[in-house]
């Protein structure tokens, strides 16, 4: 009989958070896979489980992983933990969950604490919509390219970050997206000295310059506006004349009543300012006597 693979959240800092369920897993798996045993014996410990411990992390998922398959064929059942959270969000346990689907192996989620969600719930900024960026790649040249991407992000975006690395990120990110954009900075989550800032980029970059960042963090940050973008749509078309960007219309075959009422939806401005501004553009025009036969 195969067995199973279970993924088991566990606490991303007050050990109350853990689940009744998860306990009971715990306790009653044959072998319980850790990103840190050293981290997670003291959860063990603290809830008296006993089941034992083997070590799973991102310099060994690959060949671990199949390993644990095989255990899993032989009819053994495994519980899946990592050093805080839900297992397969930003860390090793992604490639297990692909190797278990491959193998036919059954496996199911265990819900409970995630940091992304715990930050995005208390952030005060949109939640409908949001993405998941977890740990920006420290590649520069992978980097460079998610940052152009999070330019015309228009979902609420949700990044972690250590502490070491939090005041070049939140320069970066000042940088790409505008001291304005709002952020909500989530520090310590569950924890004694929980903190939730919300505030600007170019705020939090300036009060980090002259506070050392302590603990793990979790940066909430606010979607670029449909608004936002209309107005750079506008101002790219404002970068052409008026009849050259009626032109461009005119030549994909577009009738010119059409094309004069396209070109006022790019500029933000209505057809009769358009039509105005290119009847008194032809009449200008040298060698021109006669009104402009622009048709509405």
């Amino acid at each position: 009989m195969t067995g199973k693979l279970y993924l088991c959240a566990t606490p991303i800092g007050n050990l109350e958070d853990i689940t009744l369920r998860v306990l009971n897993t715990l306790k009653t798996v044959d072998l319980i896979a850790a990103e840190d045993t050293r981290h997670s014996i003291k959860l063990l410990n603290h809830f008296g489980i006993k089941t034992p411990m083997t070590s799973y992390h991102e310099y060994n998922k690959v060949e671990k992983a199949r390993y644990l398959v095989e255990q899993m064929e032989k009819g053994l059942s495994v519980a899946l933990i990592t050093d805080a959270g839900t297992p397969g969000i930003s860390d090793p346990g992604e490639e297990l969950v692909r190797q278990c689907h491959q193998a036919g192996i059954p496996l199911t989620s265990l819900p409970g604490p995630s940091a992304c969600i715990t930050a995005l719930t208390v952030s005060g900024l949109p939640t409908r919509r949001f993405c998941f960026e977890a740990f920006l790649p420290y590649d520069k040249k992978e980097r460079t390219a998610v940052l152009d991407e999070m330019t015309g992000e228009t979902r609420t975006i949700i990044l972690y970050e250590a502490p070491h690395h939090l005041r070049k990120t939140l320069k970066e990110l000042e940088a790409v997206l505008g001291g304005s954009r709002r952020l909500t900075i989530c520090r310590e989550l569950t924890k004694q000295y929980e903190e939730e800032r919300l505030t600007t980029l170019e705020e939090a970059s300036a009060y980090y310059e002259g506070t050392e960042p302590r603990g793990e963090y979790v940066l909430v940050i606010e979607g670029k506006s449909r608004a936002e973008i209309e107005k750079e749509q506008i101002r790219s078309w404002e970068a052409i004349p008026v009849e050259e960007h009626l032109k461009q219309y005119l030549a994909q075959g577009m009738a010119k009543k059409e094309a004069i009422r396209q070109v006022a939806r790019d500029r933000g401005l209505s057809r009769r300012d358009v039509y105005q501004y290119l009847v008194e553009k032809e009449k200008s025009a040298p060698g021109s006597d006669e009104e402009a036969g622009t048709d509405m």
